[in-house]
């Protein structure tokens, strides 16, 4: 098999070359070599600090790495995307996600259409909508005020709500509960409404095409236990919402269309949080914070857009992850949160990451020969300390680390805010230097067990501070990864905004559905497996 055109780059030999030359200097070597290099490898903008000097870099990867950016179009590509051409090759459509936070009076033009100024329409009507239901004066159908707010969707019209609701509880309404269905499994309906009043419980459902197989069932099932506990069919009205563009769907399932909030096909679901998918955010937080969120993301998309390589941020992470991924060949990345709000943050990312560029061609349909996106996982410090650190301090894989800390605590508690930092930073530390064998054996350790508490280190992390989570601090912080994974996918010429792998298993779904619920046996034409699974299903079924 011949070298991809990417691997035939000059740029990338010379990182090829790079990496055998640096090999496995260690990072005190690194340190040791300069004495300011936690300095040197730090920036600072938009509200975040980026320090990446525990890479197992030096200034020659940073270098060759922008000169692998500018080889592989990047500016131009950025550029594409800002202008709404359209890069999303394979489904022909404009990717145009930083549109939704564009300031009002912006104008960004697509199909010599200003979309900016529908975005904002949209908005303008969620605010409405968000101040009535808040204030108490959107009433239920026997005229009680709202209460609880179930949103139903599924992949991006659920994982960016639920994240975004989490790491901003700090700002919500108290007075309302909010709770998220997703998972087919009746369950998860179930569980979210078995407390609830149906008069006092309005329904959000987040679904484009209102056709998703997951989405529609789940909202159709609660909109039996609606209408069951309220006796009366009118009531859909008054207690559920669409976030759709098919009016047609929508007012047959009982939605006034007036209460039907869009979107568009240049807004992927990974990166809808910020569009009418996040109305729960908005009933959640208000349109203040939730523009004060809008706000962050911009920031950071006119910083990717304009800022040098050398002080981009999301550029230097996208850049950092190629180099770990394909020249030291690790395979993963831990995103670890030192911050209770931004448990669903690593589960955000997954799909964000891993949706985006999961990919085994390039653009062109050829198939790659070098490693894509990476597997995001991670849970929050300090809890994944008495888990899963002891795999990334000893393990035999290279596990490359994003700590996410922030200086001012939204819950102050006695001296517990410092003692979260002091094991952030500290963990770092240790991923980096380690303890070596002789160390061990200078604090009294018995020969037979300087082995087991010896720690190689070498191992890369990025630590990542804010002031404080606010709402713009969120914006900037989803914005750093959505522009960094961008960055990763121009690198590896992969699209990466369409998501094909997820519709084989759906289809093949839709025949498997058929045959387990088939009155009479079915003829099954399935592999030995399948077949067999789906027989013994039927028989305890």
């Amino acid at each position: 098999m011949s070298q991809s055109a990417l691997r035939r780059l000059p740029a990338w030999q010379a990182l090829q070359q790079h990496a055998a030359v640096l090999g496995d200097k260690h990072l005190r070597q690194l340190f040791a070599d300069d004495p300011r290099r936690g300095e040197t490898f730090s920036v600072e903008d938009v509200g975040l600090y980026l320090d990446y000097s525990k890479q197992r870099i030096d200034a020659d990867t940073l270098r060759l790495l922008r000169e692998l950016a500018t080889a592989c179009e990047l500016p131009q590509r950025t550029e594409a995307m800002f202008r709404g051409k359209r890069i999303n090759r394979t489904e022909d459509r404009a990717v145009l996600h930083v549109a939704l936070r564009a300031p009002r009076g912006e104008q960004i033009l697509l199909d010599r259409h200003d979309v900016v100024a529908e975005v904002h329409e949209v908005l303008d009507r969620m605010a409405a909508f968000a101040d009535r239901v808040r204030s108490g004066s959107w009433l239920g159908h026997t005229g009680k005020r709202i209460r609880s707010v179930i949103s139903i969707g599924i992949g991006g019209s659920d994982l960016g709500p639920v994240m975004a609701y989490e790491a901003l509880r700090d700002y919500s309404a108290r007075d309302l509960t909010f709770r998220f269905v997703s998972n087919v499994d009746g369950t998860d309906l179930l569980e979210a409404t078995h407390d609830l009043d149906a008069a006092e419980t309005l329904f959000i459902v987040c679904s484009k095409t209102f056709t998703t197989l997951e989405t529609l069932t789940n909202a159709h099932a609660a909109r039996d236990w609606c209408v069951q506990a309220l006796g009366d069919e009118k009531a859909v009205a008054k207690h559920f919402v669409a976030v759709s563009t098919n009016a047609v769907e929508v007012k047959k399932f009982g939605i006034d269309t007036a209460h039907m909030f869009g979107f568009w096909d240049w807004v992927g679901g990974r990166y809808s949080m910020d569009s009418a998918i996040g109305l729960s955010t908005m009933l959640a937080i208000g349109p203040e914070h939730f523009r004060e969120m809008l706000a962050g993301f911009h920031a950071m998309d006119e910083h990717f857009r304009h800022t040098p390589y050398e002080r981009n941020l999301p550029v230097l992470m996208g850049l950092l992850a190629i180099w770990n991924n394909n020249f030291l060949d690790a395979a993963t990345v831990a995103v670890l949160p030192y911050e209770q709000y931004l448990k669903r943050f690593p589960a955000y990312l997954q799909q964000l990451t891993m949706e985006s560029n999961g990919k085994h061609v390039t653009l062109e349909g050829t198939t790659v020969d070098y490693a894509t996106g990476p597997i995001f996982w991670g849970e929050p410090g300090t809890n994944g300390q008495h888990s899963f650190y002891q795999l990334i301090h000893q393990g035999t894989r290279i596990v490359p680390c994003d700590f996410i800390g922030f200086a001012q605590s939204l819950n102050p508690l006695g001296q517990q805010h410092d003692l979260l930092i002091a094991n952030l930073i500290a963990q770092g530390e240790a991923l980096a230097f380690g303890k070596s064998a002789d160390e061990v054996r200078a604090e009294g350790t018995p020969e037979a067990l300087v082995p087991h508490r010896s720690f190689a280190g070498n191992r890369p992390s990025n630590t990542i501070l804010a002031q404080k989570l606010t709402p713009h601090a969120l914006g900037t912080l989803v914005a750093l990864y959505e522009h960094s994974v961008f960055v990763q996918g121009v690198i590896w010429g992969i699209d990466s905004f369409d998501q094909w792998g997820v519709e084989l298993g759906k289809q093949l779904a839709k025949t498997t559905i058929a045959e387990l619920t088939a009155k009479d046996e079915p003829k099954l034409a399935h592999d030995s497996s399948t077949n067999t699974l789906i027989r013994r299903y039927r028989q305890w079924r």
